[in-house]
């Protein structure tokens, strides 16, 4: 008899075809364990998974509605503006007419180069992007306000709305702390305009660019040589235009004994019995995942519980219309602690790793940055190790790898490495939070 019960249930019920019938988001909620040990309250941790599923065909994807937000200031000169300039002119090749493009640059100033319109004349774009100069001073704030300005121009839910950053520098015209980035992004994304954070060389503010881009839950990317600038352009691209959802709310209603403690990972709300994630949104062959810590009453061996139910609403991108997803998630107790740790969940426990793994890869930059270099080395170092015992118990080579990459920035936290270091974690870091796919 199964011990984890999981019912999808569609919001709609009459459907015109199959093909609108089909959903674009597959949904499973798990338990860490479909067991847990009777006799005392114990902590368990709830998996909810979203895969886009993928689209019927490419030509019928989302339009998309995108402003790039380049900086062309004086540190930009040389390779770095010519590299941008072939990046920003390669993206075209991506889009058709239906799609909207801005192109808006920033110096000591914000100045709309190519303002929002539809890709009717390609060439006439691409010979504007060709005449940026770089010179002046660096008005990031300033910028990404224009850009998403551009954006709002022509801002439809049926669309794929985003704000696309390069920055080689720090911010230094106008706002330019991890907070106020971090609330613009926040306010752009309660909008539902997503922004994506490159950070070009070794120069740029890494918090910041990583709370504009959280707080709108869009990408981002440490591109450390200026000759990645295309290739990167193209995976955010690729990401672009495989969105299958938008709009996406995750909702865990927890029965009542069961008590949510904490998200691992993703910001949220986490009131009463009840948490709420939201995601901007989801792509196509892609899974993100939200884990919570829930603590469980005392039971006795052979009893089942119901932790939570589940529902899921989102914006179906190709169908055009709002969804639901429903699920329930049962446990049950044991008296047997070797069926407990028998009855774990692989792909939930490896999550969960990461995600602890992660809070301390964080506590040790915070560390570094406090100037105590062997608290963080030390930090990093039980990091690998507790990475590397936990992919060898649940054969995960993923595991495995991100403790090397623990083991390495353990000797990488000096003076001449560091400021290259930590951009890499920063980057490391939101890739396993967000699950970013480059």
């Amino acid at each position: 008899m199964k011990t984890v019960l999981q019912t999808v249930i569609a919001c709609c019920v009459f459907f015109v075809s199959l093909s609108l019938s089909a959903h674009q988001v597959k949904l499973i909620a798990e338990p860490g364990s479909e067991a847990v040990l009777a006799g005392a309250p114990r902590t368990v941790y709830l998996k909810i998974s979203l895969n886009g599923l993928p689209m019927e065909s490419t030509r019928v994807r989302a339009p998309v509605n995108v402003a790039l937000v380049l900086d062309r200031s004086g540190s930009m000169s040389g390779s770095k503006i010519q590299q941008a300039r072939e990046a920003a002119t390669r993206v075209l090749d991506y889009l058709q007419a239906k799609d909207i493009f801005a192109v808006v640059t920033y110096a000591s100033s914000e100045s709309v180069l190519v303002p929002a319109t539809k890709l009717t004349d390609k060439d006439r774009i691409a010979a504007d992007i060709a005449k940026i100069r770089p010179g002046g001073s660096t008005a990031l704030y300033a910028g990404v306000s224009k850009g998403a300005a551009e954006v709002r121009k022509f801002l439809e839910a049926k669309r794929v709305n985003r704000v696309i950053l390069l920055s080689d520098g720090l911010a230094n015209v106008g706002p330019q702390t991890p907070a106020a980035l971090g609330q613009l992004g926040m306010e752009l994304g309660q909008d539902g305009i997503a922004v994506t954070t490159l950070g070009l060389g070794l120069d740029y503010n890494e918090d910041l660019m990583v709370q504009l881009a959280r707080k709108s839950d869009g990408n981002h990317a440490f591109v450390e040589n200026t000759n990645d600038l295309t290739r990167i352009f193209e995976q955010e691209f690729g990401d672009v235009l495989s969105v299958v959802a938008q709009q996406v709310e995750v909702l865990i209603r927890c029965q009542p004994g069961v008590k949510p403690l904490r998200l691992l990972g993703r910001e949220g709300s986490v009131q009463g019995q009840q948490a709420d994630v939201r995601l901007s949104q989801l792509y196509d062959g892609q899974e993100k995942y939200i884990l919570l810590e829930l603590q469980v009453p005392t039971g006795e061996a052979q009893q089942s519980l119901k932790l939570a139910n589940v529902e899921v609403n989102y914006l179906d991108m190709q169908a055009q219309r709002k969804r639901q997803l429903q699920s329930e998630v049962l446990i049950q107790y044991s008296d047997s602690e070797r069926h407990v740790k028998a009855s774990a969940n692989r792909e939930v426990m490896i999550a969960v790793t990461e995600q602890v793994a992660l809070e301390s890869s964080k506590e040790a930059v915070r560390l570094r940055d406090a100037g105590d270099v062997q608290g963080a080395r030390g930090l990093l170092q039980k990091n690998a190790e507790y990475l590397k015992q936990q992919g060898k118990v649940y054969a995960a080579p993923k595991l495995e790898r991100q403790s090397t990459q623990n083991e390495e920035m353990s000797e990488s936290l000096g003076e001449r490495s560091w400021k290259r270091s930590r951009k890499q974690m920063r980057k490391d870091q939101y890739s396993i939070e967000k699950q970013q796919k480059y």
